[in-house]
């Protein structure tokens, strides 16, 4: 058998980071595979679990571990063999949440968790910190709150090596100044940057927004309704209006939304908000983002607004999510000013069936679309219906979200009819079917429907099916 080089693993690896059973699998190939799946299983601390702290603790030096003993820390390991690899190294996603979580697990497994216990985590996770600072190689992607950081590892020899090509940045507004400026005394290429806005807004973290050079994506969490976002829209606006393609605004959002004119090359909005009476939304229908392509929107903002914001934005969107209180009118206008659809969150009440197939007929480029079912909405059979007869031949993806407490009427006689009809479309393309639900009893629930998906998934027709819960809802 031909070998394959060690690059080219690399890329083919690459593509099972989250099948994690798969990487173990390659591990016992021979010695080529095992050094570079482990390493693939070693790069999201995500995925550690006692075991693993347990062999990057193995792999501590020899001073870290006689402070660890002197303090009364023994961390029994499988193995008293040194560890193969230098497992650190490996690691380039890490959350500073999960490292506290997990070595608070490890002590109670070890029964050495006591009313001391808080002092001996944090020391541990001190000498875990020294480690990655030393060994890993650079990190693209850090978590971290304020309440989680207790320890300013941005002193540690080598931060500045592991921390200065950073690409990805998820924090809270009330981590100390003194963190946010050493961070942004190195830490100046961030692509991406998640805030969530506390009762604390820190001064160090306009520090870190100025000094980023290229600034792709930018979301931000607001959870109480004060203004602390306002202290850095001037220099969001000032140093990243052109480089800013992805924003997205969470929670209890209570300032103007009128800076978001400012970010020409914008080419993902979205908005989600906790209260019911959004009006701000009106000061952003007349502009203009010419490279928009994803619009996402809260609910309870009015439909004649958001119609003048789609005629002079629709023609170049690409994803279109709504909330759940738009009406016929709405759907006609997505109809009419957004013909180049590829995905769409569509909510159609089952006296809307006319305006549905005008948005098919209009918007030929569909590749998925994510229907609400049950109750008022449409039935299973009418959506599938819907799709063979007025879909066009882009689409694959069919995702059905029921309605809360719905109950599935779909025979398995009409879904093994879908199916059948599916395979005469042409051109023949394998059809996603994603399930959201809340515990209700949806196709995905009856098992005689479960034996047409198993049949027709063997036969190549269904290419994936999944049935998630609404809180994993990730194709909303």
């Amino acid at each position: 058998m031909s070998k394959l080089p060690a690059d080219c693993l690399d890329e083919i690896f690459e593509y099972f980071e989250e099948d994690k059973i798969t990487l173990r699998s390659c591990l016992l190939v021979n010695r080529l595979w095992c050094k570079i799946s482990v390493k693939s299983l070693w790069i999201d601390d995500w995925y550690y679990c006692t075991s693993n702290y347990n062999t990057l603790i193995a792999c501590l030096s020899k001073e870290s571990k006689e402070l660890l003993f002197k303090n009364g820390i023994v961390i029994s390991t499988t193995n008293s063999n040194p560890p193969l690899f230098n497992y650190a190294s490996f690691c380039k996603i890490l959350s500073i949440n999960r490292v506290y979580i997990t070595v608070e697990k490890l002590l109670l497994k070890n029964q050495q968790y006591n009313v001391s216990s808080q002092n001996q985590i944090n020391l541990i996770v001190q000498e875990l910190y020294k480690l990655f600072m030393i060994q890993i190689s650079p990190l693209k992607e850090l978590t971290f709150h304020g309440d989680d950081l207790k320890i300013n590892f941005t002193s540690y020899p080598g931060a500045k090596n592991r921390l200065k090509n950073l690409s990805e940045l998820y924090c809270s507004s009330n981590v100390s100044s003194k963190f946010f400026y050493h961070l942004s005394q190195f830490c100046k290429n961030l692509k991406s940057l998640y805030i969530s806005f506390e009762r604390f807004n820190s001064k160090g973290l306009s520090d870190l927004i100025s000094v980023q050079k290229n600034l792709k994506c930018l979301s931000i969490l607001q959870h109480r309704g004060d203004n602390e976002v306002n202290n850095i829209i001037p220099l969001l606006t000032t140093n990243h209006s052109n480089s800013l393609i992805k924003l997205s605004l969470y929670g209890n959002y209570n300032v103007s939304l009128s800076f978001i004119a400012n970010f020409k090359n914008l080419q993902q909005l979205e908005l989600s908000f906790d209260h019911n009476d959004f009006e701000d939304f009106e000061k952003l229908q007349y502009v203009i983002l010419p490279n928009l392509k994803i619009f996402k929107i809260p609910y309870h903002i009015s439909n004649n607004i958001l119609i003048t914001f789609l005629e002079n934005n629709g023609k170049n969107l690409i994803e279109f999510y709504a909330g759940d209180d738009i009406d016929n009118s709405l759907n006609s206008i997505i109809a009419n000013f957004c013909p180049n659809l590829k995905k769409f969150y569509a909510i159609f009440k089952n006296s809307q069936l006319d305006t549905f197939k005008l948005v098919f007929n209009s918007c030929q480029f569909l590749e998925s679309i994510k229907i609400w079912c049950g109750g008022d909405y449409l039935s299973e059979k009418e959506a599938f219906d819907l799709i063979i007869n007025h879909s066009h031949k882009y689409l694959y993806e069919l995702i059905l979200y029921y309605q809360y407490q719905a109950q599935t009427e779909l025979l398995p006689d009409e879904l093994e009819s879908f199916f059948m009809k599916w395979t005469n479309r042409i051109p023949q393309k394998s059809i996603i079917l994603i399930i959201v639900n809340d515990e209700v009893n949806s196709l995905g629930t009856n098992e005689k429907n479960l034996e047409i998906i198993e049949k027709y998934k063997k036969l190549g027709v269904i290419k994936k099916f999944d049935v998630i819960d609404c809180d994993n809802d990730h194709y909303n």
